[in-house]
């Protein structure tokens, strides 16, 4: 990219890990680094702790990238936090539509937060699956993904980290036209059980994209998680050992996730660049 202006790039982080250990908030760090060090961007970047301490941040950000997060997206929505970023959500969304805003708002919906916002949009039926997802998975583009400038790049199907207790299913394909939403891309087939496959990622508007995969997770982190006493038990107990190796094994493919790492939140920013800098500061 030929970025010459030297104006500063504000981007909002909203943590929605509740404070329990994970790897996304450092992936998401880090990928911010790399890209605006490789650019030479000048980006200030802060980060809210929504879960805990109910922060939120204001409309002075160029980009906002929402979280994963534990537990259930259904139990929460009358919590305090859950409100104020359901309004936080809106009141961006506002911001978009006001033709006397020139400059936009972009927001990435990661995992949790993405099952938040089909929830609060209603873009689709939110709800738990019969078990949990966990590992590298393919991950198949419907025709609107094909033509996606965040999935540039990307193969079809693509490999991405899954990790998640529920699912966005049943869209609501007459709130998506509403919206200018597009279904991008849906979660493996599996003919051999009577499920109907999930929605891993929505773009619900022009300037609001979500991703029900961790498109942040690297290869360091997810061996870090499978080789913790709790989740190798788990997933040895779910689908055995040698499932477990297999995933570990999968880490080391540079075509599985860390393509998807180097792609898809990297040209996410890059969109959201493209138009700020068309923009007159």
């Amino acid at each position: 990219m030929n970025w010459n202006d030297n104006r500063q790039i504000r981007i909002a982080i909203l943590d929605l890990y509740e404070g329990q250990p994970n790897q996304g908030m450092r992936c998401i760090r880090e990928i911010i680094q790399q890209w605006a060090r490789s650019n030479g961007l000048n980006v200030v970047k802060d980060e809210f702790d929504v879960r805990l301490k109910n922060e939120l941040p204001d409309t002075s950000y160029d980009i906002y990238i929402s979280s994963g997060g534990p537990g259930s997206p259904l139990e929460t929505r009358f919590q305090d936090w859950d409100i104020a970023w359901c309004h936080w959500a809106d009141t961006i969304r506002r911001w978009n539509k006001n033709p006397d805003t020139v400059q936009k708002k972009y927001v990435l919906f990661i995992c949790h937060s993405f099952q938040l916002a089909s929830r609060y949009f209603n873009t689709g039926m939110v709800c738990k699956r019969r078990s949990e997802a966990f590992g590298v998975f393919p991950v198949h583009m419907l025709e609107a993904g094909r033509n996606e400038p965040v999935f540039g790049g990307l193969r079809d199907p693509f490999y991405a980290v899954d990790s998640r207790e529920f699912q966005v299913v049943q869209p609501n394909h007459e709130v998506l036209k509403s919206m200018g939403g597009k279904i991008l891309c849906i979660e493996k087939e599996r003919p051999h059980v009577p499920y109907e496959r999930a929605m891993m990622g929505i773009r619900f508007n022009d300037y609001m994209i979500g991703t029900q995969f961790h498109p942040e997770a690297d290869a360091i982190g997810m061996s870090i998680r499978l080789q913790s006493d709790e989740k190798r038990k788990s997933v040895i107990e779910n689908y055995g050992e040698e499932k477990w190796h297999n995933m570990l094994r999968q880490l080391s493919d540079p075509e599985k996730i860390m393509w998807t790492y180097s792609h898809v939140l990297p040209n996410f920013l890059n969109e959201a660049v493209e138009h700020l800098f068309a923009v007159p500061a």
